[in-house]
């Protein structure tokens, strides 16, 4: 990798990566009904053009993310890292119900992602959320073992806050945390940021496109999450469709995409962040990666947060429950 599109390490400890990671969530149905020739294709092609950083969750389609996953890299595991969410709860009709980081949950889940991935190691593991009845010391502890062990190489966290990242990276070192971050939600920038770069921990930033919004994507019915987001919702449509609306105009104007141009902005903004693009068809991969030779200048990234303040966006990222759950948010 060169020029724009060197590597960039995660944390002090971690592996370098390919400036853009492949976020396999949406491969597993929650944005609606899915391709799995399609996702195994696009995940393969990824990884053809040098992306190293896959992003998955054992939750995710309850294992079927995983073992989708695992198809994919076969014969090609030397060339990714793989990065694995843990310990959201789900029900058999697919509701969250619940959290548990426990060590010997944590135990539990890698044995069966390692199973489900059909590797000997996982590269980057993670809670997806803060488990409010667990210490963070005792989860990262638990992952710590299994570094030791040999079953996980590096640990990473999910959606955290400064004092937590603090009290987790005195049990271990931490190479990354997983946020959202977008135009749309900068709040990031004001006390999380700083605090990853005083411990030297990097980041890796989900949610660029605000789970398509800023694309002008449209949820696809009720089988799609987004459905119940507030962004989303029809009281809220018609002032983020006129933001998203010059947003397109804006990057039309640089001759590029509107993910594209988010891509860019985030990767000018945090050139020491992974974003993590969450493509689920060659297409969109084709296109998030020519993001990589259309850099924002100062005077691009200025003009665009002029154009698109983050108050323009109506509504909350997730629901009014699981915002006031959210350690990020507090």
């Amino acid at each position: 990798m060169t020029g724009y599109s060197k590597a960039v390490r995660l944390g002090q400890t971690g592996p370098a990566v390919f400036p853009i990671g492949l976020g396999c969530m949406g491969m597993s149905g929650l944005y609606g009904a899915t391709d799995d020739a399609e996702s195994i294709a696009t995940l393969q092609a990824a990884i053809d053009a040098g992306v190293n950083l896959l992003d998955t969750g054992d939750f995710y389609g309850m294992g079927h993310n995983e073992l989708l996953v695992g198809r994919a890299i076969a014969g090609r595991r030397d060339r990714v890292h793989l990065s694995v969410k843990f310990g959201a709860l789900r029900g058999p009709d697919g509701a969250f119900i619940g959290i548990d980081t426990r060590p010997a949950a944590v135990k539990t889940f890698a044995a069966y992602s390692l199973k489900r991935l059909g590797v000997n190691v996982i590269d980057i593991y993670r809670p997806s959320r803060l488990d409010p009845v667990v210490p963070i010391e005792d989860t990262i502890g638990a992952i710590r073992d299994l570094v030791q062990a040999g079953y996980v190489r590096h640990i990473g966290l999910s959606e955290v806050g400064a004092l937590t990242i603090l009290r987790a990276s005195k049990v271990h070192p931490i190479v990354d945390l997983q946020i959202e971050y977008s135009l749309a939600s900068r709040k990031p920038e004001r006390e999380i940021f700083p605090r990853l770069q005083q411990l030297g921990i990097s980041a890796t930033l989900y949610g660029i496109f605000s789970r398509g919004l800023l694309t002008g994507s449209k949820p696809a019915g009720k089988i799609d999450f987004r459905t119940y987001f507030p962004r989303f919702a029809t009281e809220n449509q018609r002032k983020n469709s006129e933001a998203v609306s010059q947003l397109k105009g804006f990057a039309a104007d640089l001759g590029m995409s509107p993910g594209q141009l988010l891509i860019a902005w985030a990767r000018a903004k945090q050139p020491h962040f992974v974003p993590i693009i969450g493509a689920r068809t060659r297409g969109q991969l084709t296109d998030a990666l020519g993001a990589l030779g259309k850099p924002l200048s100062a005077t691009d990234v200025a003009a665009l947060e002029a154009l698109i303040p983050e108050n323009a966006i109506a509504g909350s990222r997730y629901g009014a429950e699981q915002m006031a759950t959210l350690d990020s948010e507090k």
